[in-house]
């Protein structure tokens, strides 16, 4: 077949098709040129999904009657100059678009029309743009000092194919929300409005720069919880920071749809966040469940590469163990800071699944014989002389069901954990209740501690809580004195990829660490020699595939590392407190200061919580009392 060069409409449709894959990515581009342009409020309409209407205006700088008619051209852009020897450098980027495709590839596909008033210009001007061919630059009205408006009619008319491949217009909508979402994180700084079929969706007011602002900004995107339930983060290495948000474990999701990822204030989505947030809340979430980030690098700009897509939404690191450390190192500090904390819904979901049992028109039983408890006041033939009425009430009678006195302090238990303080002396004047998880007043059912705090209650499941600490103290002496290693009697060959096989191999010291040995085997082959002791027989095979895996997918070998810890908790469950084991009041106030002295004591290994703390406030609006 012959070679033919395409025309010139046809080159822009084409390549509109990467730029605009669809009605929420057009609204990217054009509200990634309103920031570039400087602008501090963004507002965004869009009808039918977006494929009706869109329109996005700005307070930037605005654009001249000369600068209009060279926007709509391919590859002209503002964004980049030359320098001195008149080259362009694609490897200092410093802003959020530079490949000038956007505008005209909107126009090849669908009826563009932008107005425009630069800075300090008494005039305005509009151009119009259809179906790839381009009208005049005409006098226009513009409603303010400067700017721009940017209005899509039609989007894909051009080209009806596309729009056999567009979803429902409520998935188009939605999509478009959770764009203007993701650059509403990046900049709390500027102020969002966003409009679907003349509803308001969205109004974002501008925040004050800085983590309050971005908290606040945070907090009106992920919701209230989360600026309650969120650490901060802020660390620096080799030129590389991370600031942002982070989720408590028990504060979590089914899904990934809450994790953000922005790098010098571009909203991306890269594997390497997903790898990186398995290998930090490895110990403290189910596989199944996802905690609720954002997360912002900012770095040089030599240092990474945006020119990877031309959506722009994927990013290529030249240090990638660096960046992924770093996020690791960065949430895990995060995390071991929160100490026993546990997330504040926790008490509001307890709340809400409790049901008061009292009604206000009680339907009151049959006469009768005359019953005991409640059940006989209801009936009115209960007296409070009647001193064998109370202990038929169910549980009173029993052993874990008893009210602790406070003169049992300080306690004295086994359960103390190295480097946890000493408690006041007895002559010092001190009230435990004043303690963050307060002072043991009963057991209930031999698995649950009732604690007495300043202004609430909370409740504890001893077993779970000691796992937690069990494992902890599992972990710091791993950590110590290593993995220990038990060798094969006969070593293992594992095929592989060639290309899985060298990934496997160049990880052998850090696997090592963690009590594997593996060494290179020829081509495509790994030889295992030792395991880790505490997995026992184990599949050897399936473990150093799985690491494979990993390494491929996520750059670390988290599949080890989950099965080390998945033996240490089952380890720790079966040498902590069991339920239905009757403990004594220094054992439970013991057990209450180890958590509060003991990192990730507010959750299981699973995410689950610990203890669940109820405010008196609370407990006073289930009663009506407030």
């Amino acid at each position: 077949m012959p070679i033919r060069r395409l025309p010139p409409e046809t080159v822009n449709r084409i390549a509109a098709g990467e730029v605009v894959e669809r009605p929420a990515s057009a609204i990217k581009e054009l509200v990634e040129n309103a920031l570039d342009a400087g602008a501090s409020s963004v507002e965004v309409q869009a009808d039918g999904g977006g494929l009706t209407r869109i329109l996005v205006a700005d307070d930037g700088c605005g654009l001249s009657a000369e600068e209009l008619a060279l926007a709509i051209e391919r590859h002209a852009t503002s964004k980049l100059a030359p320098d001195d020897a008149g080259d362009y450098d694609l490897l200092h980027i410093h802003t959020l678009g530079f490949r000038g495709e956007a505008l005209p590839s909107i126009g090849s596909v669908a009826r563009l029309a932008i107005s425009s008033r630069a800075r300090g210009a008494a005039d305005a001007h509009a151009i119009l743009v259809e179906g790839g061919q381009v009208g005049p630059v005409t006098p226009a009205g513009f409603p303010g000092p400067h700017g721009a408006r940017v209005e899509v009619r039609d989007l894909f008319y051009a080209t009806p194919a596309r729009l056999k491949f567009m979803k429902s217009e409520r998935a188009e909508a939605l999509a478009i929300a959770d764009e203007i979402k993701r650059q509403a994180m990046a900049h709390e700084a500027v102020s969002f409005a966003l409009d679907l079929d003349g509803r308001r969706t969205l109004r974002l007011p501008a925040e004050s720069q800085g983590p309050e602002g971005r908290l606040a900004r945070l907090s009106a995107i992920m919701g209230r919880e989360f600026s309650e339930n969120a650490l901060e983060i802020d660390h620096q290495r080799e030129g590389v920071r991370l600031t942002g948000f982070a989720g408590l474990p028990t504060f979590n999701r089914g899904n990934s749809a809450h994790q953000y990822l922005f790098v010098n204030g571009r909203p991306v989505r890269d594997r390497l966040l997903q790898g990186a947030l398995r290998g930090a809340y490895a110990d403290f979430l189910a596989r199944d469940r996802h905690p609720l980030v954002a997360l912002y690098l900012d770095l040089d700009p030599s240092l990474v590469d945006v020119n990877v897509h031309p959506a722009k939404a994927e990013v290529r690191f030249r240090d990638p163990a660096l960046v992924r450390g770093l996020i690791v190192g960065g949430l895990r500090h995060a995390l071991a800071g929160a100490g026993h904390r546990a997330a504040t819904t926790v008490a509001s979901d307890t709340l809400a699944h409790l049901r008061p049992g009292w009604s206000p028109q009680p339907s009151y039983p049959p006469p009768g014989p005359a019953a005991q408890g409640f059940s006989a006041w209801q009936a009115g033939g209960w007296a409070p002389a009647i001193a064998a009425a109370a202990p038929n009430l169910p549980g009173l009678t029993e052993v874990s069901a008893r009210a602790e006195p406070i003169s049992d302090w300080p306690p004295a238990s086994p359960y103390a954990a190295p480097g946890v303080q000493e408690p006041p002396a007895p002559s010092v004047v001190f009230d435990p209740v004043d303690f963050p998880l307060g002072a043991a007043r009963a057991q209930v059912h031999e698995t649950y501690i009732v604690a007495q705090t300043r202004d609430g209650v909370v409740i504890v499941d001893q077993h779970a809580a000691h796992e937690r600490l069990v494992y902890e103290q599992m972990k710091v002496q791993m950590d110590g004195g290593g993995v220990t290693r038990q060798a094969l009697l006969l070593p293992e060959v594992v095929e592989l990829d060639p290309a899985e096989a060298e990934r496997v191999v160049a990880r052998a010291d850090e696997l090592e660490a963690l009590g594997l040995v593996v060494e290179s085997f020829g081509p495509g082959a790994v030889l295992v020699r030792e395991t880790p002791a505490l997995l026992g027989e184990t599949d050897v095979a399936g473990l150093i595939r799985d690491i494979a895996d990993d390494l491929s997918e996520n750059g670390q070998a988290l599949a080890l590392k989950e099965r080390l810890a998945e033996v240490c908790g089952t380890m720790a469950c079966h040498g902590s407190v069991r339920a239905g084991r009757r403990l004594t009041a220094p054992e439970m106030n013991a057990l209450l200061r180890q958590m509060e002295a003991t990192p990730h004591s507010g959750q299981c290994n699973h995410g689950r919580p610990t203890y669940v703390e109820l405010k008196l406030a609370d407990i006073e609006r289930l009663f009506g009392r407030r």
